[in-house]
């Protein structure tokens, strides 16, 4: 089943939310559309200048600090 676009926003606001606090995801949001942000180009600069092994040290040193406790949203 499709969500529909209002569905979308809505849990993406939650997790902006959740993981920000209301005042930082609002200013990310703000700042996303102040920039004219290019998910896919920003994801192009950050990734392509990583190395397997620096993509692999920092997924590590984020799950040390963000362990699994079995709240995570399910999609």
């Amino acid at each position: 089943m499709m969500e529909s676009t209002a569905e979308i926003m809505s849990r993406g606001m939650k997790c902006l939310v959740e993981q920000m606090g209301i005042v930082e995801a609002e200013r990310f949001i703000s700042v996303i559309i102040r920039e004219k942000f290019d998910y896919t180009k920003w994801q192009r600069d950050y990734f392509d200048v990583k190395t397997p092994a620096d993509i692999s040290k920092e997924a590590s040193q984020f799950e040390k600090a963000h362990p699994f406790t079995g709240d995570a949203i399910r999609l």
